[in-house]
């Protein structure tokens, strides 16, 4: 129980609420206790001799009691809700807010599936065991504890039942404990393959209905549901036989205190409010027991849920400010490669469950990407990137933002490690429009001012021009304030693409980074794209991956690169009269001046 242990820190912002609902929850026993007491008086001191002042004063006593205790339980219920639903929303607040610390290289291997059902379900456990620890967890050893005691002051004999019964219910719980906590992490396990085959069936909704490969989405769901289904019922059935072993224990100790108190009891050593409190107290001292019991399940789930909260709330991101690292008085903009090796290092111990498959594995961890990489860009260059796919393109630029920590070697800017700048200054200078097009949910103008919220209205629709997306933004109804649907769902390819690029350049980086962002535009909106920003590229160094060697012909330098090694750097005419491999690009592309089909 230890991860669930460390939950209570989360409890320390709402220290003197959680005091308050125990110290009710400790009235609300003593109130409950009260009422056996007051039964046996009752019975022996006015039943037995006729007074009925004594019945009706006691029983008002007995309503007092229950009124009170009534009320303590409503408080602490409204309390106990109060916390939980704060701690759980800290729990999420703190998953998601360390999730965004995270470099490419967590992500990479991180399901998005699990990180949901971390968010969700694993907090949902543990808020409702947090909910039921300020309740009946709580309580439950209050009732017995008080029990007892006052099963002692009615009768030493029949408590000694009671003692000799507590160990075999207590061992019992503790071995359904014990067993059912590693089951509860295959239940979790499970939900987080069904979440992910969700997820992916979901996002990719368009591609299944193309390909008619619902059949196909169907049956992953149902295997991935009834693996769920089958493991929820194995831990049910572990557990069913819990609470009936628990009740004939509780029902044995019940019936020997009748067996022997009433044996007293006709031997005159016993009363019959003795008896009645005694039996009383031993079943408000062993129904607790059963409430215990009945909670092993969600301790146990919530156990587990808390280990694998604290798998992502215990990760280190893979990237992070080094400790001498400074801001940068004044940027240029010059970025140089030295010497530069790096690999995807697939160490990354996030995940233990044994459905955990890595979401991206590129290499492995001794396999180089790029190797003895030297380049510079100069402030105000342009520097194209070419290369076959898996060449190491994307790799190469996603080092200059520190996506991803080099292996070998260094990145500088300005003659500056960038692991030496602070990683928010540094990713503040830098502009980019990543291969993959991702907008969120909001306008059309929400969007491109996500990297610099206080830009102004024309500032926007400057960068939007900029990217030769002003004319199709104007065409929509609500212009700037066309609300996107889920990622963008409603802008063709290249409409995603140029809202990337005016974000990127919205930032006014000194380093612009475009990767492959034009690739789903046509040819003349990318040399109108390409005009309009060549005024801009005067004040920041951009870097450019293409796949049409038409984007980079007119760079201030163009390196090929091929299996994660620098073949050819030069212009366009430098390369043409000395790379058989730049040549052989240009010629299947361009041979005859203009784009080969396809």
């Amino acid at each position: 129980m230890e991860s669930l242990r460390r939950m209570l820190q989360f409890l320390k912002p709402y220290k003197w609420q959680s005091i308050l609902a125990l110290a009710l929850l400790l009235g609300m026993v003593i109130a409950d206790l009260l009422i056996p007491r007051l039964t046996q008086r009752v019975i022996n001191q006015g039943i037995a001799k006729g007074d009925m002042r004594l019945i009706v004063s006691t029983a008002l006593l007995m309503l007092g009691a229950a009124a009170l205790s009534a009320l303590f339980a409503v408080a602490n219920t409204v309390l106990s809700v109060r916390v939980a639903q704060n701690v759980s929303a800290d729990l999420r607040s703190a998953l998601v807010r360390k999730v965004q610390t995270f470099s490419f290289g967590n992500l990479d291997r991180i399901q998005t599936g699990q990180l949901l059902v971390r968010a969700t379900s694993d907090v949902n456990q543990v808020q409702t065991i947090v909910q039921m620890a300020l309740r009946m967890l709580t309580r439950a050893p209050l009732w017995i504890l008080g029990s007892m005691v006052m099963l002692i002051t009615t009768s030493a004999q029949l408590s000694l039942l009671m003692l000799s019964l507590l160990p075999l219910i207590l061992g019992l719980i503790w071995f359904f404990a014990v067993k059912a906590r590693p089951l509860f992490m295959l239940v979790q396990g499970k939900l987080d393959k069904l979440n992910q085959v969700l997820q992916e069936n979901l996002a990719g909704v368009r591609v299944v209905k193309a390909f008619v490969r619902d059949e196909h989405e169907n049956a992953r769901f149902d295997r991935a549901n009834r693996e769920l289904m089958a493991e929820n019922i194995r831990v049910m059935q572990f557990l069913a036989v819990l609470i009936p072993s628990m009740s004939v224990l509780v029902n044995l100790g019940v019936a020997g205190v009748i067996w022997f108190g009433g044996g007293a009891a006709i031997s005159g050593n016993f009363t019959l409010g003795e008896i009645v409190a005694s039996v009383n107290y031993m079943t408000y001292s062993l129904f607790p027991l059963i409430m215990l019991g009945s909670m092993i399940g969600p301790l146990s789930a919530a156990d587990a849920s808390a280990e694998r909260i604290w798998e992502v709330l215990d990760s280190s991101a893979e990237v992070q400010d080094s400790p001498g690292a400074r801001p940068l008085p004044s940027i240029t903009g010059r970025v140089a490669f030295e010497d530069v090796c790096f690999s995807y290092n697939s160490s990354n111990d996030f995940s233990r469950s044994n459905d955990a498959v890595a979401t991206k594995v590129a290499t492995t961890s001794d396999e180089l990407v790029l190797e003895g990489i030297n380049l510079v860009a100069e402030p105000g260059q342009t520097v194209a990137i070419l290369g076959a796919t898996g060449a190491g393109k994307s790799s190469l630029i996603h080092l200059i933002p520190r996506f991803y920590d080099v292996e070998q070697g260094r990145v500088t800017l300005d003659g500056v490690d960038v692991r030496d700048i602070p990683l928010d200054v540094l990713r503040a200078q830098i502009g980019i429009a990543l291969q993959e097009t991702v907008l969120f949910s909001g306008t059309v103008c929400d969007n491109i001012r996500y990297g610099r919220p206080d830009a102004t209205d024309e500032e926007v629709i400057a960068a939007a021009k900029a990217a030769q997306a002003h004319e199709f933004i104007m065409s929509f109804p609500q212009g700037y304030d066309t609300v996107l649907g889920q990622r963008g769902v409603n802008l063709s390819g290249g409409q995603k693409q140029r809202i990337a690029i005016a974000r990127a350049l919205l930032v006014r980086p000194k380093i612009l980074i475009l990767d492959d962002s034009t690739s789903a535009v046509d040819v003349e909106t990318e040399a109108q794209i390409e005009a309009a920003l060549e005024e801009l590229k005067k004040n920041c160094t951009t870097f450019v991956i293409a796949q049409r060697i038409s984007t980079v012909l007119n760079a201030d330098k163009i390196v090929v690169l091929e299996r994660g090694k620098i073949v050819a750097v030069g212009t366009h005419a430098e390369l043409m009269a000395s790379s058989p491999i730049y040549r052989e690009i240009y010629e299947s592309q361009l041979g005859n001046g203009v784009l080969a089909n396809g």
